[in-house]
This record gives C-alpha cells, structure tokens and sequence, in this order.
C-alpha cells in the first residue's frame, strides 16, 4: 500500500455528535477522541478534509449561511488544538428538498463521489494514498466507488449499519481508525 496522503472524513456522527441537522454552534459537540486523532492526522501530514451531507440545506431547516457559520466555529476549535483542516466539503442538495435552488439528483451527494473526486484531481492522489472514515454506509460506498480503503465507525449510525457494512475496516471510532491507518503506512 501507498503512504496514505489524505483522509475524507464525514461530519455528522464521525467527527460530531448526530444531533439532527446540527447548524447552530450551540449543538455542535465532538465525539471523545476526535481532537487526538484529528492532532495525529495533522502531526503525521496527512491532509484532512471534511466531507459531509448537508441535506438540511435543501429541506429549509437552515442556510448555507448558518451552515458556514457552523463550519468557521469547527474550523476555529481545531485551530486553537493546531489541527489543520485542507477543507470541508458538502452537499446542499436533497432529491425531497423544499428550496427549489438545492431539490435536486446530484453526483456530490454520498454515496456519489463528485466532491471526492474533484479533490482527488486537483491534488493528482492516487487511491491507495487516500480512505476515507464515516458512520453510514453511504458514507462507505461513496470510497467503495472509488475503489479506496474505508472505514466505518461505530459512532454516530455505524452500530447500526456495522452488520451491513461493505468497508474495508469497522472500528470504534475516529481515533481507532485513524491508529490503524497510521500503522497501514
């Protein structure tokens, strides 16, 4: 296998507690372990980025202005603990939207692969360099697509969905993904 470069982690119960359509600040709250792995990720170079379905967007529940509001507060947390953060990429779109700009079919979504794949390019990583961390398992198929190592945590939706799970690995969370990938190369 290649030294892993990069890593595209979801949001929503990977990185966070799943509250339901976290937007407000207020109800952002990490899962135990995310700092320390998020730390070692940037320790390590490993270039992180966060990948997220927002389909909150779509549905009215709220903006991309409060959802950019949430992010630079993420954003601001990992800095004060030196993470570095590449980028936080997201889907606004959901086919039963309610906003007419974001109700539609797109490739970005998860489990497809657009925002993925544009990164992928734009940075000329090759497959084995890349995983991809998340809670549910169109989290999964999206790296599944891609033909990259996944993982799937049993944080957030991934108790639920570990008996269905077609990732490449299953722990119990960020920090013990983010361990075996470090000792994967």
């Amino acid at each position: 296998m290649d030294m892993i470069k990069a890593i595209f982690v979801d949001r929503d119960g990977t990185v966070n507690v799943d509250k339901g359509y976290v937007y407000k600040p207020e109800d952002f709250e990490l899962i135990p372990g995310v700092i320390e792995a998020l730390k070692k990720l940037t320790d390590q170079g490993i270039l992180t980025y966060i990948v997220t379905n927002q389909s909150g967007i779509a549905r009215g529940y709220y903006t991309e202005q409060q959802f950019d509001a949430l992010t630079r507060y993420m954003l601001c947390v990992f800095e004060r603990e030196a993470i570095k953060i590449e980028k936080v990429l997201y889907c606004p779109h959901h086919v039963n939207g309610t906003i007419p700009k974001y109700t539609k079919s797109c490739l970005c979504r998860k489990p497809g692969t657009k925002l993925i794949e544009k990164v992928m390019t734009e940075n000329n990583f090759n497959i084995g360099e890349v995983v991809l961390v998340g809670d549910k398992n169109s989290d999964i198929e999206a790296g599944r697509r891609l033909n990259m190592k996944t993982y799937l945590v049993k944080t957030g939706y991934g108790k639920h969905e570990e008996a269905s799970t077609k990732a490449t690995f299953v722990t119990e969370n960020l920090n013990s993904a983010v361990e075996h990938i470090l000792k994967l190369g």
